[in-house]
């Protein structure tokens, strides 16, 4: 496995803000002012707090320098990185514990069938090929990976509330009502967001609320909450979060990727729909359409373009991938691309409509590229271990669909299939990437006057595996729909019923000491 590249960035001592080099500029938008600063200042939160991350229990952190303005700005900035595919934010090339990156793409792409690890099978990062096959344990590095990063983002996000929802200090620190607030905003969603992914993946999980300054803090709780009780307080930091943060398409003009009420209410809406609350998903997403932020984009592809990245109609919620910063913030994920990492199963190839053009948009098969990873109709970003294209974690297709599904449950049958149509109607109307268009009769309209919700679902399913192949939301679906044993198992996959939600990672049961337990079956 190749270890690095050359970095081709330089830094701004004077400022530490996050600057391109002179002799290469990236392709990415102009810089974004703060959250470029105080790099350095990363010592005084959560893993750079720690001589060894994996050695010790989650959430800990030590008593560090004394908070500043900088630092209090900074943590905020901290706390989104964990939603990034950037290398190495928590670790150092940690394949063995899973840390070189996020590990979406494995434990949902690849677990749901629709991915496989390389173009040409092989034996390097074995322990990947087992999310593929269900023979991981609760050692799989993986398994480990995931639990780190989303409870680092818990950690990080923390402090900041730790920091924030002190009078005292962000009086004596000169932070003003409306920053703190804005700032209180973004960490409560964020926290609510790795909540989120935590249930979703482990079930039941420790519910930490406040920086941890000691091991017996920590120990004491190590320890499972039932995953309703995580949903509750993932509600209620959604609900602070959406009475704190500005209305507005972008909450900020000159820093789009921050959190959005756009976000919240699209999260909102998510949690509402894995609880299977049909209604609350319908007049959520209709306050959202009211609000005329979002609208499915007229080229499939600008989802995911480098160039459309917020200027576009669609994207709810991504990370901001930058190249040639300091420190580093671009999607390391294309660099497992040129290494023949991420690739479509056969299946996943099969299940796309003649014709379709999101097939070609999401994976050219003859040249091997996964375009929707790279942002470029190329290879430019192939082995780009610092790419400018962002993650995408939410958008308004994504949300059409939740909508449909609700409609559906409730019985509004013809509301339930117009919305899967507009997202067809839209696809078959992208020019493909050879500049042309699908020929007449391509993704024709599903039957609007069907009764079957049977075969309804069976649309709407497929319509999600193809509109959102490849952005880390198949696995989720299956579970969700009751059906991942079924459409796994006629895969030849040996999913089994514990596969419903991973194991813990055992490193973190024996550093509990068992206090916090094992799922049924692992």
């Amino acid at each position: 496995m190749k270890r690095s590249y050359s970095q081709g960035y330089s830094a701004d001592k004077n400022n530490l803000m996050r600057v391109p080099s002179d002799h290469k500029r990236s392709a990415h938008s102009p810089m974004k002012s703060i959250s470029k600063i105080l790099a350095a200042l990363l010592i005084i939160f959560s893993v750079s707090c720690k001589k060894d991350l994996h050695n010790t229990p989650i959430g800990i952190i030590t008593e560090g320098i004394a908070p500043t303005h900088a630092s209090v700005v900074y943590s905020v900035l901290s706390s989104y990185q964990l939603l990034s595919s950037t290398l190495n934010i928590i670790g150092n090339w940690g394949w063995d514990n899973g840390t070189v990156l996020r590990n979406d793409f494995i434990l949902q792409d690849i677990a749901s069938g629709d991915m496989q690890k390389k173009w040409n099978p092989d034996g390097d990062q074995a322990w990947m090929d087992q999310f593929g096959d269900y023979s991981f344990t609760a050692s799989n590095p993986g398994i480990n990976g995931q639990w780190s990063y989303d409870f680092d983002g818990v950690s990080r996000s923390n402090i900041a509330i730790g920091y924030l929802t002190d009078d005292k200090l962000t009086a004596s620190l000169g932070i003003d009502d409306a920053t703190k607030k804005y700032m209180l905003g973004q960490i409560y969603f964020l926290r609510a967001f790795y909540y989120f992914d935590l249930v979703n993946l482990y079930g039941d999980v420790p519910l930490l609320l406040a920086p941890l300054k000691s091991f017996a803090d920590a120990y004491s709780v190590a320890k499972r909450e039932t995953k309703a009780n995580v949903y509750i307080q993932i509600s209620k930091d959604l609900d602070l979060a959406k009475s704190l943060i500005p209305a507005g398409k972008y909450s900020s003009s000159t820093e789009k990727w921050r959190v959005s009420q756009g976000a919240i209410l699209a999260m909102q809406a998510k949690v509402a729909l894995y609880n299977q609350k049909w209604s609350d998903v319908v007049s959520i997403v209709n306050a959202l359409e009211g609000l005329n932020y979002y609208s499915l984009n007229e080229n499939y592809f600008d989802n995911f373009s480098v160039a459309k990245e917020y200027s576009e109609n669609e994207v709810i919620l991504s990370y901001d991938h930058e190249s040639l910063t300091t420190p580093r913030t671009g999607n390391g994920l294309c660099a497992l691309a040129g290494w023949g990492f991420i690739a479509p199963t056969t299946n996943f190839i099969n299940a796309f409509e003649a014709n379709d053009p999101r097939l070609g948009y999401t994976v050219d098969v003859s040249k091997q590229n996964v375009y929707k990873l790279f942002g470029e109709l190329n290879d430019h970003n192939k082995g780009n271990d610092d790419a400018p294209s962002n993650k995408i974690y939410i958008r308004w297709a994504d949300v059409v669909l939740w909508k449909a599904e609700a409609l559906l449950e409730t019985g509004a049958n013809a509301q339930a299939i117009a919305l899967i149509n507009s997202i067809r109607q839209r696809a078959r109307l992208t020019v493909t990437t050879d500049n042309t268009y699908a020929p007449a009769g391509t993704l024709p309209d599903r039957n609007i006057a069907s009764t079957d919700k049977a075969q309804i679902k069976d649309w709407l399913i497929q319509e999600r595996r193809v509109e959102l192949g490849f952005e880390s939301q198949r696995f989720n679906d299956l579970k969700r729909w009751s059906i991942a044993k079924t459409v796994l198992g006629g895969l030849g996959k040996n999913f089994q019923d514990k596969n419903y939600i991973y194991p813990i990672p055992q490193g973190e049961i024996d550093k509990s000491g068992g206090s916090i337990t094992q799922n049924a079956g692992y």
